[in-house]
């Protein structure tokens, strides 16, 4: 089994190492057949061995790299830790806004605020250690594991049977064809936060939710950081006006975009990296300090052995399943970024849930019940669930749309947190919600209300009737149940009442009369 490393290696790192693959850990010996073998130990992989062994089940566990995944070592974790020391340093230059006075300018220390990530992400880490779910009766084996057959599978020369197998190896950023990329030291998200100095000149390309984030993070950390996108704004895939939000705030943060442009070819002079792209077809070279690369995500198919098992798969797409994630072969499932085209962690866990259901309980969990948000981490967040307005059109599925803009809620000015709006899409004439989109500080937070409406069948109605203490930033979406309410006084109601409301006056002044 090869040593692993991350760099730099100092005390958060060995510890992280020393939780997620141990350089001394010893892989048990097989004994008799496993209810469930997961292979891979990201987030889809530790919550389908959890679950199962927590439920008596007989699991072995195998990760080739780090367990914890992506999230842990390469994307949620260490991402939110850089961008929360950003987004302080932000409050910080922009205190005097709120009466703060600071003596002199604010600064960043980059390798404290790197090392600070560090330290986090090794404590978190024991949740997903070797040892804890040794703990859990799990058997963990570290190493390659490849299937010898359909219901065998090897790892470090120790062959494991099973009844029940899932798939569960993720994803890595993908490698992209531009020339002269093999010649070109550059970044991922799986070596960025390696980083111990902060480059004065970043290259991104990509404006995707990866690259928007960490473009910003590192704006605001003091880089020059110049975003290549080859659409005509970032965050394509996100509602239009919520991306535009976005976008213009990258920009005060002083992100210069390259929009529209398409990457020719990647250049190395010494140290310098060089973007050579094409606008509006004249081709243009800009030089930078570091290049990161973050355009799509591929799945992790190598090494397994698929067709032995008789999985289906693509190089590009992954492993192939129906909606009960069970794959080509009837005894193998898979779950997370290796075959789900959502690609979070946390629908990876759930995806893992209904895995358990199905191949231990005969359950018919199906992936397509599940109602999936999403968030970005720019400042200001856009969180996202079910369908957007283009969406819908795309369906041919009819919808009212209902809009609050977070200038007119009291708490929102009061924070100073005025950028953004929600929005929430209905079936048209009902009151269904069927999508939603909310920009805002705390926007990851905000989409959960209306998430949580989605799959119970609460309408906005029901939450427009729900009490929301005041003053708060949810009071927003509470608005638009009230926005909802209104639209139900219909000319012909409204007539009716103004009748009714007649009538009981004049009852009333017969009544003050009489009396």
């Amino acid at each position: 089994m090869p040593d692993i490393t991350v760099e730099p290696q100092d005390q958060y790192n060995l510890e992280l190492i020393n939780q997620v693959h141990p350089p001394d850990w010893k892989n048990p010996v097989p004994s008799g057949r496993y209810n469930l073998v997961v292979i891979g130990a990201g987030t889809a992989g530790l919550v389908c061995a959890a679950g199962a062994a927590g439920m008596g089940a007989k699991v072995a566990l195998i990760e080739r790299s780090l367990m914890g995944g992506d999230c842990l070592n390469y994307g949620c974790v260490p991402s939110k830790g850089i961008i929360s020391a950003a987004k302080a340093f932000a409050q910080v230059k922009n205190s005097h806004r709120y009466g703060v006075q600071l003596n002199g300018e604010p600064t960043l220390d980059f390798g404290a605020a790197m090392e600070r990530m560090r330290k986090m992400r090794a404590e978190i880490s024991h949740h997903d250690s070797a040892q804890r779910f040794t703990d859990l009766g799990v058997d963990v084996f570290l190493g390659q594991g490849s299937f010898v057959g359909s219901n065998m599978v090897e790892v470090e020369g120790q062959k494991i049977t099973y009844k029940k197998a899932v798939i569960a190896t993720g994803a890595r950023a993908a490698k992209i064809p531009i020339p002269g990329i093999d010649h070109v030291e550059y970044l991922t998200n799986e070596n960025i936060f390696s980083l111990t100095e902060l480059p004065d000149r970043l290259g991104v390309i990509g404006g995707g939710p990866i690259g928007s984030e960490l473009a910003q993070t590192f704006a605001r950390f003091g880089s020059q950081v110049t975003q290549f996108e080859k659409a005509d704004h970032i965050l394509s895939r996100e509602d239009a006006d919520a991306a535009s939000v976005v976008q213009q705030s990258l920009i005060r943060d002083g992100v210069q975009l390259r929009l529209s442009s398409s990457v020719k070819e990647l250049r190395q002079d010494g140290t310098e990296k060089a973007i050579v792209f094409e606008v509006d077809g004249v081709t243009r070279e800009e030089r930078f300090d570091e290049i990161l690369i973050s355009i799509g995500r591929q799945p992790n198919v190598e090494g397994l052995n698929l067709e032995a098992a008789g999985v289906d798969y693509h190089e590009r797409n992954g492993v192939t399943v129906n909606d009960y994630l069970q794959t080509t072969n009837k005894n193998i499932y898979a779950a997370g970024d290796i075959c789900f085209p959502y690609q979070f962690t946390h629908t990876a866990d759930f995806l893992a849930r209904n895995v358990i259901r199905n191949s231990l309980f005969m359950g018919r969990a199906k992936a397509s019940s599940l109602v999936i948000p999403w968030c970005t981490y720019t400042q200001p967040e856009i969180a996202h669930v079910g369908l957007s307005e283009r969406d819908a059109k795309e369906r041919g599925i009819e919808i009212d749309t209902y809009r609050q803009e977070l200038s007119s809620v009291d708490r929102a000015i009061l924070d100073g947190d005025v950028e953004g709006f929600v929005k929430v899409h209905t079936k048209r004439g009902k009151d269904e919600i069927v999508g939603a989109t909310v920009v805002a500080t705390h926007a990851g937070d905000l989409i959960s209300e209306i998430t949580v409406a989605m799959n119970h069948g609460i309408g906005l109605g029901g939450i427009g009737n729900t009490i929301h203490p005041y003053p708060t930033q949810a009071e927003a979406i509470r608005k638009l149940g009230d926005q909802y309410s209104r639209t139900r006084l219909t000319p012909f109601v409204a007539s009716l009442f103004k009748k009714w409301m007649k009538f009981t006056r004049q009852k009333a002044l017969v009544f003050s009369r009489r009396y």
